[in-house]
């Protein structure tokens, strides 16, 4: 299991790699905006749990956090006005994008089978 210092210093990595990928420019940019950030959002979210919540199992962690991107992929398909105002910021995109893709639901599982190997590996004692 491991420590919150080493998880905390893992979502201090994860946080600004997930957002530079929204803002990233150069070869694969379309691959690395649009579906490495999903990734990276996983294990983000993953992460924040496990801060919080140090002794849940990763692999439970990583099946929670699954079903809510999913639940939120399918969510980007719903657009009235209050969720439309709440995407139109950057940091709205960012959580809780704003167009629907069956693609995404790959990376989010990328995400949970990375997200409990760097979790895994962060509770390795050297």
């Amino acid at each position: 299991m491991a420590d919150r210092g080493r998880l905390l210093a893992a979502l201090a990595l994860v946080t600004p790699l997930g957002f530079a990928t929204k803002l990233y420019a150069g070869p694969a940019e379309e691959w690395v905006r649009y579906s490495a950030g999903g990734v990276l959002y996983v294990i983000f979210w993953m992460l924040v749990v496990l801060v919080l919540r140090p002794r849940t199992p990763p692999v439970r962690v990583a099946a929670g956090v699954g079903i809510a991107t999913s639940l939120l992929e399918v969510l980007q398909l719903w657009h009235p006005p209050f969720l439309e105002a709440l995407r139109r910021p950057f940091l709205g995109r960012a959580l809780l994008g704003t167009t629907f893709a069956w693609s995404d639901f790959a990376h989010y599982a990328a995400g949970c089978v990375l997200g409990v190997l760097v979790v895994r590996a962060l509770g390795r004692r050297r």
